[in-house]
């Protein structure tokens, strides 16, 4: 999955409008305008889609955290110049608070089963012995069941 498809599922899902992204994005004091995000917003084969950095998405990210739980007092954290989905994950699980259990539940909506143990490992330092990449599939999964979750349940 890249930045552009994660972003446009998490504003689907939490059904962002352009006002509450550019506030997201500010709150980790990143300014952006509406037409950037418009361009981010677009399908990778329309003429002014822009690819979304690792960096501006980890503004966005560390923003929605500093939206969910309330910014921290003192310095802000600085945004990632490099993502992976390991990243990514452990941002989203800070973002919505959530703890093994919740993520196991969301990606039960999905019918995809994974322990706890296996979850754990994604959440490790990349040095320690049982760390494991996050594939795309996992975070995919997760992300289409915070979908199912969050914004389905509006539809019933």
């Amino acid at each position: 999955m890249t930045n552009n498809d994660i972003l446009r599922r998490l504003r689907y899902t939490f059904d962002f409008g352009d006002d509450k992204m550019i506030a997201i994005f500010a709150s980790a004091n990143f300014t952006t305008t509406r037409a950037q995000i418009s361009d981010w917003m677009k399908k990778d084969d329309e003429e002014s889609y822009h690819s979304l950095s690792d960096t501006h998405f980890a503004y966005f990210l560390n923003g929605l955290i500093n939206e969910k739980r309330g910014k921290r007092e003192g310095e802000q954290p600085e945004a990632e110049k490099v993502l992976n989905n390991n990243i990514i994950f452990r941002k989203l699980k800070i973002a919505l608070n959530y703890k093994d259990d919740d993520i196991i539940d969301v990606l039960q909506l999905q019918d995809f089963r994974i322990s706890k143990h296996e979850l754990s490992a994604f959440f490790r330092n990349p040095a320690h012995n049982h760390y494991r990449i996050c594939k795309d599939q996992i975070l995919r999964n997760f992300i289409y069941g915070l979908q199912k979750k969050y914004r389905d349940l509006e539809m019933e």
